[in-house]
């Protein structure tokens, strides 16, 4: 299939006000934020009753399809990769990859994790051992060390990474084989044609771009509930309060604001760079330092258990709840279904950023190495976090199960486990500098795949004005999501603001696998009739 240009009213264009961007795309996308945070501000006691009205809603009645969901897209990813279309490259069919495996490995490592590790390695498993997602189960055993193992990683593992991969395959599929636009319109180009020009495609991009700003503003949320954590840990004299977290998110947000001005090599890829070491470092101490022999025999066994239980929890729906009288149907919805809902919302951006540095490899090494490599570590990571966290609660002083339920949750889980460890003031006041890295890196390399997804180009040769003007807004909508709430904690109101938010991109996963089945299916058929070359298939 030739290369598909767009109609040259709809390129990117150069606005009176110096911006070198779709201007549909950028002002709906930015006229919407804005009307978000004003109705927050204004009107936020509705705006928390019909969130809450709305997330319970989605919770009650669709909580199967967002499971359905996210399993069918693992199905279908392991699916296309074993079939013939595995072989297809994502670029000219005698293209090679830019990056070695290993760089490739350490780079996806990078994408879209270090805030999830840092806030969820220690309290999500201490939160199921001590209050066991399944019926049955008594807490603090045995059984619920296992399944408190198993549910994190379900969460955290291949099925969060195949929710990335779909969006990445498919960007790069098209960008780098039919050399669409930087744009998740993009990726149904099969189904709509030329259209992905016109308001339809219009549309699909603005609600990635809005997508992207309210999933990196939870991550941005969560962060900051846990930097606040950390300082108070450190100092009682900083509150955990609201006006602490503004103050949180202005000054990483005017951090990252020079990481983007500065640029990609000199600003993200250094603090990218750094961090990754400052967080194995992190892990190391907390193997070396802690019980060991326990840790080196349990990362294999969790590994063992997560996949002997992955089939049965991809498909578990907590079906007997409503028929319990001591069961709460909400379970399912404050975890499993608050993290595809929040996953999928800034898959685009994590998607755009492997996209990038896959050109040249295969389907079926795509698909193998994003589910493989990052699910490695996070099984590593949650291992020796989680099970450490176990191990202290059984043998050792005790009392994270106890913060989890009263003592702050999950923003302090980390901070109390580091207790434990030698060096305490010292490894918490590391750790707050991770998350901090993590909320700076996260931050400004969003606010380049969202320029992307408003220009539409590859390179970052838009106007630097752009991607503060994203930075900026990031961390305005972060600061409203914690903020602007009434009667409930920063982290439930990002429940459930993002569990609203995710249900879209869900419906539209569905007709993003069409579309790449149906372009494979069109340019495998022209690449065996037509020899090498000749194919018109372009990059």
């Amino acid at each position: 299939m030739p290369r598909v240009d767009p109609p040259k009213r709809q390129r990117s264009v150069y606005t009176g006000f110096g911006l070198r961007t779709d201007p549909y795309i950028f002002f709906v996308s930015a006229g919407l934020v804005a009307l978000f945070v004003f109705t927050a501000i204004v009107f936020t006691k509705p705006l928390n009753d019909g969130s809450k009205a709305a997330k319970d809603w989605i919770v009650t009645n669709l909580s199967w399809f967002f499971i359905f969901s996210v399993t069918g897209m693992l199905l279908f990813l392991l699916w296309i990769a074993m079939s013939k279309y595995g072989n297809v490259r994502l670029g000219a069919q005698d293209s090679k990859p830019e990056y070695s495996n290993l760089s490739w490995f350490g780079m996806l490592f990078a994408a879209g994790i270090g805030t999830v590790l840092m806030f969820w390695g220690v309290a999500e498993p201490i939160s199921h051992f001590g209050d066991p997602p399944r019926e049955g189960v008594v807490p603090e055993s045995v059984e619920a060390a296992d399944d408190a193992m198993a549910f994190s990683l379900y969460h955290l593992g291949l099925h969060t990474w195949a929710i990335f991969c779909l969006p990445a395959l498919a960007f790069a599929y098209f960008i780098y084989r039919r050399g669409l636009p930087m744009r998740m319109s993009s990726a149904f180009h099969p189904l709509l044609g030329d259209r992905i020009y016109g308001p339809i495609g219009k549309a699909i991009d603005i609600l990635a771009v809005l997508g992207t700003l309210f999933g990196v503003a939870t991550s941005i949320g969560l962060g900051t509930l846990q930097i606040n954590s950390g300082l108070n840990y450190l100092s009682d004299s900083i509150p955990v309060s609201k006006g602490t977290q503004i103050a949180i998110i202005a000054v990483v947000t005017a951090i990252a604001t020079v990481s983007v001005a500065v640029g990609l090599d000199k600003g993200i890829k250094r603090l990218s760079n750094l961090n990754i070491m400052m967080a194995i470092a992190l892990l190391i101490f907390v193997f070396v330092a802690g019980s060991t022999l326990f840790l080196a025999r349990g990362i294999f066994e969790t590994f063992g258990n997560y996949l002997g239980e992955l089939v049965g929890l991809s498909f578990w729906n907590d079906s007997y709840a409503d028929l319990l009288e001591n069961r709460s149907w909400g379970w399912q919805g404050d975890w499993t279904v608050f993290y595809w809902a929040w996953t999928i919302t800034w898959a685009p951006f994590v998607g755009i950023f492997v996209a990038r540095i896959s050109k040249g490899r295969t389907i079926r090494e795509f698909v193998i190495g994003v589910l493989a490599a990052p699910t490695a570590f996070t099984i590593v990571w949650f291992s020796i976090f989680g099970l450490s966290a176990i191990d202290i609660e059984i043998n050792g002083s005790g009392g994270l199960v106890e913060v989890m339920d009263t003592g702050g949750g999950a923003p302090f889980a980390l901070f109390t486990f580091l207790e434990n460890f030698p060096l305490t003031t010292l490894m918490v006041a590391f750790s707050v500098l991770i998350v901090v890295i993590f909320f700076t890196t996260s931050s400004d390399s969003a606010s380049l795949v969202v320029d992307m997804l408003c220009s539409g180009e590859q390179e970052t040769g838009t106007p630097t004005r752009q991607r503060v003007f994203w930075a900026i807004t990031e961390g305005v909508v972060g600061g409203t999501l914690l903020a602007a709430t009434t009667g409930s904690t920063g982290l439930e109101a990002l429940r459930e603001i993002i569990t609203i938010a995710g249900l879209p991109f869900h419906i539209l996963a569905f007709f993003m696998m069409w579309a790449l089945v149906r372009a494979l299916r069109q340019d495998v058929e022209v690449i065996t009739v037509i020899p090498k070359e000749k194919t018109p298939i372009e990059t």
